[in-house]
């Protein structure tokens, strides 16, 4: 098991493929000059299914999430997916995404093994979507989710993120959207994982924002703790239910007690968690040789050093992360 010393046991890998993007949304990366990682130092194909082979065999990983960059820029991911698929015991399998591909990769990654999907979209506005993102692409998302709906990679969850004085009025309108589509929206708290470092607490629209400018238009009712499990998401019945909307709320209701995740860089890295400043190379171990239980032995060590939070709720010590989300994956 990949067991911290709080006794937090991670069950769910995030696996970034790339840390490419064919998008620059303003709270992820500058608009150019950031720097890639070359091509020797992503893992292959192979020791990517391989780290994912000891992660469902040795260490008892059940969830895999598939995040870049953005992941379908990866030429093999279908691939991967296929190759992961056909581990014993088979682990449930999902991917995030910009959308952009979906519409030609989604029936492809459905007969591959894939479960379900993510698709992040912050706006139904097609001029804001190319302020945010610096691109002209919102007609590729929306084809790219009806893509996904269709081949049954579902539920199809849709992630937003609200950016005060750009779109922090559009939550009720996506969220009708979202249902009258059947597809499950979830709102993120903006989170400090710019390359720019330029995130500003006071800048970020809050759950609770979110939740009230909500409650203009829905009834929400809580769903019971028991039924978010490690789940990051808080949900609410809409209008009695079935339909859910889910708030992640990683900065104003950080859910690190009951977080678990371990992730796994493109090159090779181990993060025990999404805010760490520190990491444990694995890639280096895995192209000298090391077997397959060695390889759980440092996966595990690099676990049980995780620390008891992200250090979110301190507002004077927290210190950002040098690698960007682009970089770390989801």
């Amino acid at each position: 098991m990949l067991l911290d010393t709080y006794g937090r046991i991670a069950t769910d890998l995030r696996v970034s493929l790339t840390d490419r993007c064919n998008l620059r949304c303003t709270y992820c990366m500058p608009e150019e000059g950031l720097q890639w990682l070359g091509k020797p130092d992503l893992l292959t194909d192979d020791e990517i299914v391989r780290m994912v082979r000891i992660a469902v065999t040795l260490l008892g990983v059940k969830d895999v999430r598939f995040t870049g960059g953005e992941p379908l820029l990866r030429p093999g991911v279908v691939g991967i997916v296929e190759r992961c698929a056909a581990l014993e015991p088979r682990p449930r399998m999902s991917l995030t995404t910009n959308g952009i591909g979906l519409a030609r990769t989604a029936a492809a990654l459905r007969d591959a093994g894939l479960n379900r999907v993510n698709v992040s979209l912050d706006t139904l506005r097609p001029d804001v979507f190319q302020t945010l993102t610096r691109r002209k692409r919102h007609d590729d998302v929306i084809r790219g989710l009806e893509a996904a709906r269709d081949a049954g990679l579902t539920p199809v969850k849709v992630n937003t993120v609200l950016m005060r004085g750009i779109n922090d009025d559009e939550a009720p309108e996506l969220l009708q959207w979202a249902l009258d589509h059947g597809y499950e929206l979830r709102f993120i708290e903006q989170m400090p994982l710019d390359a720019q470092h330029g995130w500003q607490r006071d800048d970020m629209v809050t759950a609770d924002e979110i939740l009230t400018s909500l409650g203009g238009r829905f009834t929400l009712t809580p769903e019971p703790d028991a039924a978010r499990g490690h789940a990051p998401a808080e949900r609410w019945l809409v209008d009695g239910g079935p339909a859910r909307v889910g708030v992640i709320a990683s900065v104003t209701r950080p859910f690190c007690r009951a977080c678990d995740r371990t992730r796994l860089t493109a090159d090779g890295q181990i993060r025990n968690c999404l805010f760490a400043r520190e990491e444990s190379d694995l890639r280096g171990p895995l192209r000298d040789g090391a077997g397959d239980e060695e390889m759980a032995e440092l996966w595990k060590k690099a676990m049980w050093g995780k620390k008891a939070g992200s250090g979110l709720d301190d507002p004077v010590a927290f210190q950002q992360p040098e690698r960007p989300m682009s970089a770390i994956g989801g």
